[in-house]
């Protein structure tokens, strides 16, 4: 690591930088010290500034790649058998199914992210137009949700940087000022649990294009070798990992999710607000340890569950 000068006008800016290699390409972190400081601040500015930055690197080797390890053969079979047990690629929505599930989807993925609605108010909201006495950003996010449902089954495209941000924009356009904006620079994310303790950071935002980039193509080159349900589960669980919003990251990671199901010809899923610790575990397995068997297995349990509404 070293510290860089720059001139402005007659004062001096102070910055500690630092290049690394990862994966063929070399990246660079640099964080502001301030301007014209004493020796003595710029020392603790420094030390300061150096943990941070090794803290990044290490995040960085986290997120930058999608599924660290391949999946074997073995491990490849072994999902595709489930795909046909569970009969997943005969589960057709019809209509009236699909107005069903974008309801469960809308109501559960908004709560999980702390919306007050409750489901039958959402089935009011999107049936009959009826507003209850409650946030209007959160009925604005019901008809969002509902809406990018409705995007998802009739694009053709199955991930791109465009998509995510249409995504987001359609959630969002009525209830946040940045709907289908990345975040912008020097804004970072940190993300906590109810007890206020630090369960991810997001990537750091000069390499939120990149990473995105990366997953692009790691499904692109991976979309024939492995099962739709691989494809979408490394792709939402990566997304979340990225974390490229100031906020919204968990509903368009799961239309995500849902966008790449069945553009594999597997029906839609909806993750239950019930099952939210479980969901969340699953992506802390993930980040931690690359296993995505816990995400399987979750999935797997909220596809029977959703077969059941449709009975």
């Amino acid at each position: 690591m070293y510290i860089e000068k720059r001139k402005e006008g007659k004062k001096i800016k102070y910055y500690l930088a630092h290049s690394f290699r990862e994966g063929g390409k070399v990246h660079k972190i640099r964080k502001f010290l301030g301007k014209d400081v004493s020796n003595e601040e710029l020392k603790k500015r420094v030390s300061k500034a150096r943990k941070i930055i090794l803290g990044e690197i290490k995040q960085y080797q986290i997120i930058s790649d999608p599924l660290k390890v391949p999946l074997s053969g073995d491990e490849i079979k072994f999902v595709e058998k489930l795909e046909i047990n569970q009969k997943l690629k005969v589960f057709h929505l019809s209509e009236k199914q699909w107005r069903l599930f974008s309801e469960l989807f809308t109501y559960n993925t908004n709560a999980i992210e702390g919306s007050e609605l409750e489901q039958k108010e959402v089935k009011e909201i999107l049936e009959k137009g009826k507003w209850p006495k409650k946030s209007k950003e959160d009925i604005a996010e019901t008809y969002g949700v509902n809406n990018a449902i409705k995007f998802i089954q009739e694009t053709k495209e199955h991930i791109s940087l465009n998509l995510i941000k249409e995504l987001h924009k359609t959630v969002f356009k009525n209830s946040k000022s940045f709907a289908g904006n990345f975040r912008k620079e020097d804004e970072e994310v940190v993300v906590k649990d109810g007890l206020g303790n630090v369960i991810h950071y997001g990537a750091p935002q000069q390499r939120i294009v990149s990473l995105l980039k990366e997953l692009i193509e790691w499904h692109n080159k991976n979309k024939k070798k492995y099962p739709g349900l691989i494809l979408a589960i490394v792709v939402h669980n990566q997304f979340e990992n990225i974390h490229p919003f100031a906020d919204g990251n968990g509903r368009v990671g799961r239309l995500l999710l849902n966008n790449i199901l069945i553009k594999n010809k597997l029906p839609p899923i909806n993750i239950n607000f019930k099952n939210r610790k479980e969901y969340y575990s699953a992506l802390q397995e993930y980040e931690k340890n690359h296993n995505i068997r816990p995400m399987i297995d979750l999935l797997i349990k909220e596809y029977k569950s959703l077969k059941k509404r449709f009975r």
